[in-house]
């Protein structure tokens, strides 16, 4: 795999160029982008520049994060705090990102997205209103472990960290054999449409985008 040097405006530009000129796979009125990587990494960070360069464009944007679609307490911690096979399957409401998020977009849905369901902190539900995103909306999934659960993104990013920076950006050791498994299990740089190399935050490299297929 080659990577090239990019800066993450540059980077941000090139996605949101590339997502702007997209039609939904699926034949109906919303693109999903996923931007998949660990924690450590800047998922959050990059979902926002590509949303902020897409509403420049004047496509309309809702970012949703899957931390705000964890599960209770008493579900995620059944097998202890820091058990990481739990922490891999079990920790993130995949059932209600299908129902409350991707459902609403899918072809002939309303639109009408819950942006978050559940606080870790208060452990309580969060009761954010619907948010209506209109035809021609872009919605972008970040979080960790999302190319494993056949999500309808109609592009997906993975930023990658390699073993060693993952381990150093890692303050919850204990979820590494979480991310250790996804990588055997998923192989998320071979599976996503774009990988950007993330190890060092100041200077990432990427992929680069595939040219679209001609008829």
């Amino acid at each position: 795999m080659r990577f090239e040097a990019i800066t993450w405006e540059r980077l941000s530009e090139a996605l949101a160029g590339h997502v702007d000129g997209m039609a939904p796979g699926d034949g109906g009125d919303w693109l999903k982008v996923g931007i998949d990587g660990a924690p450590a990494a800047p998922t959050g960070e990059t979902a926002e520049r590509i949303a902020e360069a897409l509403r420049l464009r004047g496509r309309s944007v809702l970012v949703v994060g899957t931390e705000g679609f964890l599960r209770p307490a008493s579900l995620r911690y059944e097998y202890g705090k820091q058990d990481p096979d739990s922490y891999y399957s079990g920790w993130y409401d995949t059932g209600a990102l299908w129902r409350e998020v991707f459902g609403p977009l899918e072809a002939g849905g309303g639109g009408r997205v819950l942006p978050d369901l559940w606080d870790p902190v208060s452990d309580r539900a969060t009761r954010s209103p619907y948010v209506e995103v209109p035809p021609g909306g872009v919605l972008v999934v970040h979080g960790p472990f999302l190319l494993g659960h056949w999500f309808p993104f109609d592009m997906t990013v993975h930023l990658r960290l390699s073993p060693g920076a993952l381990a150093r950006r890692t303050e919850e050791s204990w979820t590494l054999p979480a991310f250790a498994r996804y990588e055997n299990e998923v192989g998320p740089s071979d599976v996503a449409d774009v990988v950007v190399r993330a190890d060092d935050p100041r200077h990432p490299a990427w992929t680069g985008l595939s040219a679209p297929d001609t008829p």
